[in-house]
């Protein structure tokens, strides 16, 4: 990893997952209410990423199935596949998509299930197993604490108002 490790603290990986993923959910409670106008967040010496809330789910998802990929390839001692994804650079036209309830049903589904793949994987593995330096690589404590910080996307959107 190139970026800055994420800082950790005394709460299991396995917690601040979840809790990030209850915090999107929680947040997309309101999207359905998205008045079609993608947001802009200023990124400095970038161009502003756009955002919207389909755009915003897709890249926690995808954010949380990178890493649970690499994390399970670490632990079956396997080279991990390269990061591919286009992340925000690219707004897909379902990106710019009307925001429904069935959406936020549907995304509640992906996103829990992700989270509870992460729960089970983070805590079978002992303080040792999360915190073993693998070269260059973060630690799996520093992987899951990173993952949380994909809560970036959602609040990106926030919670809309009535």
């Amino acid at each position: 990893m190139t970026d800055p490790a994420p800082d950790i603290d005394g709460r299991h990986p396995a917690d601040v997952v979840t809790a990030m993923v209850d915090h999107v959910l929680d947040l997309a409670e309101t999207w359905p209410r998205w008045d079609l106008l993608p947001i802009q967040v200023p990124v400095e010496g970038e161009p502003p990423r756009v955002y919207t809330p389909h755009k915003a789910l897709r890249r926690v998802a995808d954010h949380l199935l990178d890493h649970l990929a690499e994390t399970e390839a670490r632990l079956a001692g396997r080279p991990t596949e390269p990061d591919r994804w286009h992340g925000s650079m690219v707004t897909t036209a379902s990106d710019l998509a009307l925001f429904t309830h069935d959406d936020l049903d549907e995304a509640k589904s992906r996103l829990h299930r992700l989270a509870l793949i992460w729960e089970i994987r983070l805590r079978s593995l002992t303080d040792q197993q999360l915190d073993e330096p693998a070269g260059q690589s973060w630690t799996l404590r520093q992987v899951a604490f990173h993952v949380a910080d994909s809560a970036f996307y959602a609040d990106a959107i926030g919670a809309l108002a009535r």
